[in-house]
C-alpha cells in the first residue's frame, strides 16, 4: 500500500518533472514541490485561516480566561463553546502537518533508494549534489568539546531562516497565549503556552540539525514548500489588513 499510494507515485512524478524541466533534478524537485503544495492547498488554507482567526480572537479569549480561568472544567467548556460559535477549529493544522510528514518520509525513501543508486539522473543543482547534505567543509575547530568541520550550506540556512520567519508571523498569538496563561498560575495552559513559545525557535534549529544528515534534495523540497507557505501566510495577513 505504501509503495502504491506514496513511494511509486512520487518516483513517477519526479521523473515526469525531470523530463519536463530539462533533465535537471533540482528544478524537478521544485516543480514537484509546487505541485504537491497545490494539491495540499484545500487542506492547508483552512488551517492558515483558522490560525489567523485565532490571532484576532485573542482579546476575547483573554476576557473568557479572566472570567472562568480559575475553574478548569468550566473554562474548557466555555472555550469550546467560544470556538464553536466563532467557527474556529484549533486542531485544523494537524492534518496538513501529518500529510507533510508522510510526504517527507516517502521522499526520503525516494532519495535513499532510486536516486542515491544512480539511474542516470543529473543530481547537480548550482553547487549542490542533491543526494548529499548541503554542507561546506571548514577547518576543524573544537566547540564545547565537539569537533566541528562542517558548516550548513546556503540552501540549508535559507530553509531554517524561512522556517523562523513563518514562526515569527505567528509570534503575536504565542505571546498573547503566554501572557494569558501567566494570569492564572498553576493551570495546565501554562505548559501549553510555554511549549508554543519554544516551538517558534525549536523548528528552525531542528531544520538545521536534520539537514546535516538528510540529502540536500530534501532540503530543497522543504525550502520550496516553506516559501510557498510563507507567501500564503503573507497573502492572508495582507488580505486581513485590507479588511480592517
Amino acid at each position: 500500500m505504501w509503495n502504491s499510494f506514496f513511494y511509486q507515485p512520487l518516483v513517477n512524478s519526479l521523473i515526469f518533472f525531470y523530463n519536463l524541466l530539462g533533465g535537471n533534478l533540482g528544478w524537478a524537485i521544485i516543480g514537484l514541490t509546487v505541485a504537491i503544495r497545490l494539491l495540499l492547498t484545500p487542506l492547508t488554507l483552512p488551517s492558515l485561516k483558522s490560525a489567523q482567526k485565532l490571532k484576532r480572537l485573542q482579546p476575547e479569549l483573554a476576557k473568557l480566561k479572566e472570567k472562568f480561568g480559575q475553574n478548569k472544567q468550566e473554562f474548557a467548556k466555555k472555550q469550546l463553546e467560544f470556538y464553536k460559535a466563532k467557527g474556529v477549529n484549533p486542531a485544523a493544522g494537524c492534518l496538513p502537518q501529518i500529510a507533510q510528514i508522510v510526504i517527507l518520509i516517502a521522499l526520503f525513501q525516494v532519495f535513499q533508494t532510486t536516486l542515491v543508486e544512480g539511474a542516470g539522473y543529473n543530481t547537480r543543482f548550482f553547487y549542490l549534489d542533491l543526494t548529499k547534505p548541503d554542507l561546506f567543509s571548514i577547518p576543524a575547530i573544537n566547540l564545547f568539546g565537539f569537533k566541528l568541520d562542517k558548516f550548513p550550506g546556503i540552501f540549508l540556512v535559507a530553509s531554517a531562516v524561512i522556517q523562523f520567519i513563518s514562526s515569527k508571523l505567528m509570534m503575536p498569538a504565542a505571546v498573547k497565549s503566554k501572557n494569558l496563561a501567566e494570569k492564572t498560575k498553576g493551570q495546565s495552559d501554562d505548559m501549553a503556552a510555554a511549549m508554543q513559545q519554544q516551538m517558534l525557535y525549536l523548528m528552525p534549529l531542528m531544520t538545521l540539525f536534520i539537514g546535516f544528515k538528510f540529502a540536500s534534495g530534501l532540503v530543497l523540497y522543504w525550502l520550496t514548500f516553506s516559501l510557498v507557505m510563507l507567501f500564503q501566510q503573507l497573502w492572508l495577513d495582507h488580505g486581513q489588513t485590507q479588511k480592517t
